[in-house]
């Protein structure tokens, strides 16, 4: 391992991130109430953008001028190395704005209130950065425009992966970049779309800034002004799930508005590379696809027995769902008016399909964002959204989850199995479309499935510690490692992840980046062999 490598390559992805905080700063700028420009630039929500962009570009300018001549050969270790402990740094410094400003909520400061607040800081960003779209913000309207617009622009950079945007600014890293963009892009897809790696880069991120771009304008054209339209956008093809709003997109009454989404969050679980041959007029490329048409089968399926479901049966009794583990339960009265309001939006068919087209994509697409509390369906269809979290969206999209691909190759190989036990001298390789798989490839797949089941136990075993629900640790662990955002009962549609204990918080974080890099990307630097 050439540490040196690894340093260059991690301050090259701070003066990244460095330059993009300069946008939520002016918009922090702009929204400053005070007289003066000393006055502003003291404000908490400023100061803590500008003391950040100082202190990332400093030291990513130092160690970068320092390891200019770093001139190592690159291996698939450095390349692992610099995404993952990139990811972990990125976050910390990332986090300043958002430490400052929990600081500046408190009249009087103790190691107590430094520890929650550095905790919080650090969970939301790597929500963030991970397009995990879990929050401990309780009242996310009260907080300041540049804090809101940083949380949404983490998504973005996350979404499609910042050293891909890396790739794209610096062609010439001096680092293992084929390597690095393995250990970041999701999904074990080999398609290229050029043959250089810059290239790649290049078209992914004009794909992904194109469709940004049109789901923007789409917003604006349904209602919402210029500032929930992007920071929405850049959530939705993120597949991220962060809102302006507390009620999500359930804030905005509109059918169109929730239309959109749900085209574009379909879009974005997706693989890009499908996208680009679409605009190059391929679209039958698309169509061919085996795991694209799997993918929209979930879909349609999911969509129909949920949508049935509801309809048929619809909410359970308000005495049943009051059962449901709550971190601060609403006072009777109230929650019966949430539970009838509830009611009225699946109380019709088109209102049941609605809602569950909705959260159907948004849950397997790992996005995250909410019309309704579908805490309070019933338990068949949260089951079914369970499921569908850890499904996940396709391979080269910017969902997380263990991918379309995967869950394909995982019935295809236990199939092969069960006709194995009658055929015991057959060969029989796994075909995806008119590819065959090869045998490495499925043992990687299934070692996937089997870590991924593993650590989500294993995690939901250690956050019972400090969670007293059941439901609550299981599907926290679920959301976290699968980046959906929202889990059920005490960390469901309308709930958030404030009142988790800091040792809980921490446990989640882990699991929120082991799921975004793969699980194996982290895990490879824990072997002593590696730093050799």
């Amino acid at each position: 391992m050439h540490k040196r490598t690894v340093l260059f390559g991690v301050a090259r992805l701070l003066q990244v991130m460095g330059l993009s905080l300069f946008a939520p700063l002016v918009i922090a700028i702009s929204d400053s109430t005070e007289a003066t420009f000393a006055q502003r630039m003291f404000q908490p929500d400023v100061a803590g953008f500008w003391s950040a962009i100082v202190l990332t570009l400093t030291v990513g300018t130092v160690v970068t001028i320092a390891l200019r001549r770093t001139h190592h050969q690159q291996t698939v270790r450095e390349g692992f190395a610099i995404v993952g402990i990139g990811w972990m740094v990125l976050a910390l410094f990332g986090s300043i704005p958002l430490f400052v400003y929990f600081l500046s909520q408190h009249a009087v400061l103790d190691a107590v209130i430094i520890a929650e607040s550095f905790t919080d800081a650090v969970f939301e960003i790597m929500s963030g950065f991970t397009t995990t779209g879990s929050t401990i913000l309780r009242d996310i309207e009260s907080v300041p425009r540049g804090i809101l617009f940083w949380r949404a622009l983490t998504h973005w950079l996350g979404g499609m992966g910042i050293v891909t945007l890396a790739l794209v600014i610096f062609p010439a890293l001096g680092v293992s970049g084929y390597h690095m963009f393995k250990g970041e892009v999701p999904g074990p897809s080999k398609e290229r779309a050029h043959t250089r790696l810059a290239g790649t880069a290049n078209v992914l991120w004009g794909v992904y800034a194109l469709l940004t771009l049109i789901e923007i304008i789409l917003l604006l054209i349904g209602g919402m002004d210029w500032f929930d339209a992007c920071c929405h956008s850049f959530a939705t093809m993120a597949t991220g799930g962060f809102s302006t709003k507390n009620l999500s997109i359930a804030a905005f009454d509109s059918e169109v508005i929730h239309w959109v989404v749900v085209v574009f969050m379909f879009l974005a679980g997706a693989n890009f590379l499908l996208h680009y041959n679409v605009l190059r007029g391929n679209g039958r490329l698309m169509l061919r696809d085996v795991e694209f048409r799997f993918y929209v089968y979930i879909i349609l399926a999911a969509i129909t027995v949920s949508t049935l479901v509801l309809t048929i049966d619809g909410l359970p009794s308000t005495e049943a769902s009051r059962s449901s583990f709550r971190s601060a339960p609403m006072p009777y009265e109230d929650f019966a008016e949430h539970v009838e309001r509830q009611e009225d939006l699946v109380g019709t068919l088109y209102g049941s399909f609605r809602a569950s087209a909705f959260q159907v994509v948004s849950i397997i697409t790992t996005t995250g964002f909410c019309t309704a509390d579908f805490d309070l369906w019933p338990a068949m269809v949260k089951l079914l959204l369970v499921l569908l979290m850890f499904i996940g969206g396709c391979a080269g999209s910017t969902g997380g989850g263990i991918k379309v691909i995967r869950i394909l190759v995982v019935i295809k190989a236990a199939w092969r199995e069960i006709i194995r036990m009658a055929r015991p001298r057959i060969v029989r390789p796994i075909r995806i479309g008119n590819d065959s798989i090869e045998e490495t490839r499925v043992g990687n797949i299934v070692s996937f499935l089997l870590l991924f089941l593993f650590i989500t136990v294993a995690a939901a075993l250690l956050l019972s510690l400090y969670v007293p629900d059941l439901t609550t640790s299981v599907t926290a662990v679920v959301a976290c490692i699968a980046n959906i955002g929202p889990g059920l009962a005490g960390v469901g549609a309308i709930e958030n992840f404030a009142w988790i204990p800091l040792p809980g918080k921490w446990i989640l974080i882990l699991t929120m980046l082991l799921g975004r890099l793969e699980i194996f990307t982290i895990l490879v630097l824990l072997r002593p062999s590696v730093w050799r």
